[in-house]
């Protein structure tokens, strides 16, 4: 076993892990800090595999923007610890149906090369390339993602308002 099979392995679990905990902490900002995490295992497996530009990617847009600007979002709009069970039943079904849909892709993978002795063709792109690559032929997909998350940032700010004038109203009522 080499260096870089124990730092894979030791990746693995620790994705593994903090995804397990982002998921499960009934605290919303404690589970941005675990998901935050896991995008920096991600983005040292994908170092780790040979690509130090999607490497740098994960950590600025995902670990960087993404997950501050949902940090941001769940402070708006305060969301408070709900008192019911972590899992309720009615999630259950999905939830294994997901289960064995990848438990048996993993164990298709598995018996197709139990040696894993195939070869993967290495694929390399400059980052100036990429960028091209990317705004001149996928331009519009940008440009409608960035609108989604404009539109998402606007929806949580009217949220927040307006829980905050309902919250306000109910204070005055009740003092009343």
């Amino acid at each position: 076993m080499t260096i870089y099979s124990i730092i894979f392995y030791l990746l693995a679990v620790l994705i593994l892990v903090t995804t397990g905990l982002a998921i499960s902490r009934r605290d919303m900002v404690h589970a941005v800090v675990y998901l935050i995490f896991s995008f920096f295992g991600s983005a040292m497996l994908f170092y780790l595999f040979g690509a130090p530009f999607l490497a740098v990617l994960e950590v600025i847009i995902y670990a960087g923007a993404i997950m501050v600007l949902f940090l941001f979002i769940v402070m708006m709009l305060k969301v408070e610890t709900v008192g019911e069970r972590l899992f309720p039943l009615s999630q259950w079904l999905p939830a294994a149906v997901c289960g064995v849909v990848y438990l048996a892709l993993g164990i298709v993978l598995v018996a197709a090369d139990p040696n894993g002795e195939t070869v993967l063709k290495t694929a390399r792109a400059e980052p100036g390339a990429f960028g091209q690559y990317i705004f001149q032929k996928h331009w519009l997909s940008i440009e409608i993602i960035s609108l989604l998350l404009l539109v998402a940032v606007i929806g949580a700010l009217l949220l927040a308002r307006r829980a905050k004038k309902t919250s306000a109203q109910e204070t005055i009522e009740g003092e009343l």
